[in-house]
């Protein structure tokens, strides 16, 4: 009986050990079809972060994901562009391995490796940059029939601001301190692009803040539906202030920018980044999207596209981490040595 009764245990223990081992077997690594692990196995159906629609993330993202389908033959390979609070949350998302593609502003890119901002005291070492995409100007827009003049007339104003998760929103903040206007001296409106637009068309806010590609379409179509757009200098103290203490640079949004536009506009830009996952996007497939970009860019519609070119792929990166599938194509045509 004693000896019956081992067995029995004996055959237990096996197989809680065989349980045991399938388990962290399966724990290892990552998924093939997603998760939010940041290490994983490579994957060639990825999910790209773009921003809030009205913006130009958004239709960009769309583009440039039909733009890798038509051009790259990778067995399962497919990209799925999303909505999302752009800069910020595309980055954590991609560190966590939720997206393995995303857009997001230099500026913020910088904060993130840096450890810094919306970043700080959190380790980013899974996002590289797999190259620049065009210059982001930040529009600080209004009606005429508002009065309002300059950015210092929107203290006690009601002002969108940009979702959270996205660089707008530390712009905005950067922009309006800089004019002496703290956080409850106006009323903040969390909007995306294009609810803004909306809410500035029908009078329930009065001004909106976005780091936005120019010409932006949303701007375009609320002139059109307006006639009455204006776009508030950031100048004097107030843009020295701000570029001293931010990645951002002085930037003119020139005439006929905008059709409508008859006057320069002095403002401050960022670059617009495409970023990587380096564990869940394969080297091979990183070199694959960046030649594909970079070499059929003049196949997308959108207008920031002509300026996604080999001469503007390392504008605004600096000393960023690029992915390796990215170095290789730069190194091979000549971008980098």
């Amino acid at each position: 009986m004693l000896r019956k009764k081992s067995l029995v245990l004996l055959m237990l223990l096996l197989a809680v050990g065989m349980i045991l081992s399938a388990c962290g077997e399966s724990g290892k690594g990552g998924s093939s079809d997603g998760g939010g692990d940041s290490g994983g196995d490579p994957k060639t159906n990825l999910t790209m972060g773009t921003g809030s629609v009205g913006g130009v993330y958004y239709p960009l993202g769309g583009e440039m994901a039909n733009l890798w389908k038509d051009n790259i033959d990778v067995d399962g390979f497919d990209v799925s562009s999303v909505e999302s609070g752009a800069s910020v949350e595309n980055i954590a998302k991609i560190q966590s391995g939720d997206f393995q593609l995303g857009i997001a502003q230099n500026t913020t890119m910088l904060d993130a490796v840096a450890g810094e901002g919306e970043f700080k005291g959190k380790e980013i070492d899974n996002v590289a940059v797999i190259g620049s995409l065009y210059p982001e100007a930040v529009q600080v827009a209004t009606l005429k029939s508002t009065g309002i003049e300059s950015i210092a007339d929107l203290k006690g104003k009601k002002v969108a601001i940009g979702p959270p998760g996205g660089a707008t929103r530390a712009a905005a903040e950067l922009i309006l301190k800089a004019y002496g206007i703290e956080e409850g001296d106006y009323e903040a409106y969390e909007e995306g692009f294009g609810d803004a637009k909306s809410k500035l068309q029908n009078g329930t806010i009065d001004a909106s803040i976005e780091v936005v590609g120019v010409p932006s379409s949303s701007t375009d179509e609320l002139q059109a539906a307006t006639k009455e757009v204006k776009l508030l200098d950031i100048e004097g103290d107030a843009l020295k202030e701000v570029t001293k203490n931010s990645q951002y640079e002085a930037y003119t949004v020139e005439p006929g920018t905008y059709d409508w536009l008859d006057e320069p506009v002095q403002t401050v830009t960022a670059m617009a980044l495409l970023l990587g996952s380096k564990d869940q996007v394969s080297e091979d497939l990183a070199y694959q999207l960046t030649k594909t970009l970079y070499e059929k860019s003049g196949d997308m519609t959108i207008a920031q596209a002509k300026l996604i070119t080999k001469d503007n792929a390392l504008k605004g990166v600096g000393d960023l981490p690029l992915h390796p599938g990215t170095e290789k194509y730069f190194k091979e045509v000549g971008i980098i040595e």
